[in-house]
């Protein structure tokens, strides 16, 4: 009886802090979806140079759009320590790139890296 108490207690400690919800909730990672405008500035000195992004997060997670005109591929959102974040790869000429970035307030802080061309560069989107 002690070990099934034990095995019981291991088992409900984990999903007491998961969150419930309902069919009709939004998860918290739909809080990405929609149209962004992405500042690819590498200063806030240089002239602007804004790109479109459009994001749709499921309820799950994944993820799908566009990035600079290109199409998402394998993109997924996740929530932890009170952000919400996601990953995502899309590709060009060059080759592919690597991007993330995290929600805070109306604007994602991410960055991206381009293993073709050799750089990494921070960037901020507003929605539009």
């Amino acid at each position: 009886m002690r070990a099934y108490a034990s095995a019981l207690a291991l088992v409900a400690i984990p999903l007491a802090g998961c969150e419930t919800l309902t069919s009709k909730d939004p998860a918290p990672v739909q809080a990405l979806s929609g149209e962004w405008t992405v500042d690819l500035r590498p200063s806030f000195e240089d002239a602007p140079y804004d790109q479109q992004m459009v994001l749709t997060v499921s309820r799950s997670g994944e993820m799908t759009g566009t990035f600079y005109g290109s199409e998402i591929s394998e993109g997924r959102a996740g929530a932890g320590q009170g952000r919400v974040c996601a990953a995502w790869r899309t590709f060009d000429n060059s080759g592919p790139y690597q991007h993330s970035g995290c929600l805070e307030g109306d604007t994602i802080v991410g960055q991206s890296w381009s293993e073709g061309r050799d750089f990494v560069l921070p960037w901020t989107a507003r929605r539009d």
